[in-house]
């Protein structure tokens, strides 16, 4: 399995899957189709599938042009507002993508229309999460349709449940901006303070882990003391 990260828009991430012992190809929040199909033909792969973290229009506003570009692909999502969708997903569905296993997440909190998606590559023992605007390397999504406990949920119990060593792509480029909050409210974390300064120097921070996340961001914390104690609250939510 191969992830390939492709900056879109000012911030945004678009991805392609590559399944390297499949030979086939899947895009995920492609919303600038033209760079994203171009790395698809650099391939020479069959594209398959395209998934959608969620409605917002910096996510899903490519993938009527990619369904015209590619008819019969299968474009999964969350809910009736994503645009050309083929499949809507339930909490917990599984596919397959060639020899890839996906995993669809719901997490609510963002927007009520987001997945997230764990694919795995049993044959090489590889696992990677896209998150979209659920979770952020740092930080998390703003609250549109959800409330904090649903955001808690998708952080806490859905998404930190996947192994440790689980890469996650995210949907935008925010790492830096969200590491001088987490610095603000963390700021004695050994492990946020390594990170913060190894990731100023990238121009793409993705991957992270969900093992990172989970001892980095604040927002997978918040049962810790240190940041209870910045906060002035002991109620994780």
């Amino acid at each position: 399995m191969k992830v390939i990260p492709v900056p879109c828009l000012s911030d945004n991430y678009a991805y392609v899957l590559v399944d390297t012992e499949g030979k086939q190809v899947a895009v995920i929040d492609p919303v600038e189709p033209e760079k994203v199909l171009e790395h698809v033909e650099a391939l020479g792969m069959e594209l398959t599938a395209l998934l959608t973290t969620h409605h917002h229009a910096d996510h899903s506003a490519g993938n009527n042009e990619v369904a015209k570009a590619k008819p019969g692909l299968e474009i999964f999502g969350g809910d009736s507002r994503i645009p050309s969708m083929t499949k809507q997903l339930k909490d917990g569905e599984e596919f397959t993508l060639g020899s890839l296993h996906v995993r669809a997440i719901q997490t609510f909190g963002h927007t009520t229309s987001s997945i997230c998606y764990y694919v795995q590559d049993k044959h090489n023992d590889e696992r990677v999460v896209f998150t979209g605007d659920t979770l952020f390397v740092g930080g998390c999504g703003r609250l549109f349709e959800g409330t904090p406990q649903d955001m808690y949920d998708s952080l806490n119990v859905k998404l930190a449940a996947l192994p440790r060593d689980t890469k996650v792509y995210a949907g935008h480029e925010y790492t830096n901006s969200n590491f001088k909050f987490a610095r603000s409210v963390d700021g004695d974390n050994s492990d946020l303070i390594a990170k913060a300064v190894r990731c100023a120097a990238l121009p793409i921070t993705m991957p992270s882990t969900i093992g990172e996340e989970l001892d980095t961001n604040p927002f997978m914390r918040v049962d810790q003391p240190a940041l209870q104690k910045a906060t002035g609250k002991t109620d994780p939510v």
